[in-house]
């Protein structure tokens, strides 16, 4: 939320407000309030967060894999505990997709890139699982910023990443 970023970056600011911290409009706009239940949420490949961030995720109990819990158990496993999570009481799928997750090897252009993201062939596994679920019904990317891209590298890899969350396979 605006109060509590010491960066500003505004990425994470939507989600606080539809878990109903922050905007009460926010936090209410699919219908019933909080909008999203922290339950069914999980967040992957987290590296870097502000001060407040990390004690909100801790207060507010998000399920919450950081790329070291990937280094350690494998982007399979991480991904199979994260799905758990995200259709523990629903049938349906929604992902957000925050493209500086991947490696600025990988993906040059986004806001804030930090080493050691997700592979691309990680990020191709986590796509691929989400369709493998039959549940998918939503999927957006963020953060690519085509002003900062090289030669459309992380525009291309964005598409690359949607169609095999919608099912597009190399067999």
């Amino acid at each position: 939320m605006p109060g509590t970023s010491h960066t500003g970056n505004v990425h994470g600011m939507p989600l606080a407000h539809l878990l109903g911290h922050g905007d009460a409009q926010f936090a209410s706009i699919a219908g019933s309030t909080p909008a999203l239940s922290r339950r069914r949420l999980a967040l992957v490949g987290i590296r870097e967060l502000d001060g407040p961030e990390k004690e909100a995720i801790k207060a507010w109990g998000l399920t919450c894999f950081t790329m070291r819990d990937i280094d350690e158990l494998g982007l399979r496993e991480v991904m199979r505990r994260a799905i758990a999570v995200a259709t523990s009481e629903s049938d349906r799928l929604w992902v957000s997709c925050d493209m500086d997750w991947v490696d600025p090897t990988y993906a040059p252009g986004v806001g804030t890139p930090v080493r050691g993201g997700a592979t691309y062939r990680e990020a191709q596994l986590a796509m691929e699982m989400l369709s493998d679920t039959g549940k998918l019904v939503g999927l957006d990317i963020v953060e690519t910023n085509p002003v900062l891209d090289e030669r459309n590298r992380t525009a291309e890899l964005a598409v690359q990443l949607a169609m095999s969350a919608f099912g597009h396979r190399i067999i």
